[in-house]
């Protein structure tokens, strides 16, 4: 896999495990859907940064997530995180984190994205990407809130 912008230790890496004293090591039985994840992650800089006519670097807010980890953050049991095939970014060099998940949503099957949320829209949100596509196909582009979950990227 060709991956030169993302690390494993980057995609692992958190304030929060750190404080807590959690090891949030990845598993080698995992390692595998982590580089594809991460490969995901390239083939969405390299679009955003041709859209952009620019290089976009992509921070990663939060990757992968033992489940202790996950529990401590308030993910969901089931979370892609915890399976290391998800990331929650932003990439500041493009726009917003709407623009970003708007500009992402009209590519997902080209990216490899399985699921895209606009998470908490606003100055301090995210976009989570994941490999995986959820059961339910209303649920692969959607918005979280504070309100609830809506279908497609909303402000």
């Amino acid at each position: 896999m060709n991956v030169k912008n993302f690390s494993l230790d980057e995609f692992c890496a958190s304030d929060t495990a750190t404080r807590l004293r959690i090891d949030n090591g990845l598993p080698d039985d995992l390692e595998p859907s982590a580089w594809a994840t991460l490969a995901m992650l390239e083939r969405v800089r390299a679009h955003l940064s041709r859209k952009a006519g620019k290089d976009v670097p992509i921070t990663i807010l939060s990757g992968y997530r033992c489940e202790r980890l996950n529990a401590a953050v308030g993910g969901a049991a089931s979370s892609d995180h915890v399976k290391a095939c998800a990331a929650d970014i932003r990439a500041p060099a493009f726009g917003r984190p709407i623009d970003v998940a708007r500009e992402l949503s009209a590519h997902v099957d080209a990216l490899g994205i399985g699921q895209l949320i606009n998470e908490f829209p606003g100055p301090s949100g995210w976009v989570h990407v994941s490999t995986k596509k959820p059961s339910k196909l209303i649920n692969r582009i959607i918005t979280i809130t504070d309100q609830g979950v809506t279908a497609g990227v909303r402000a």
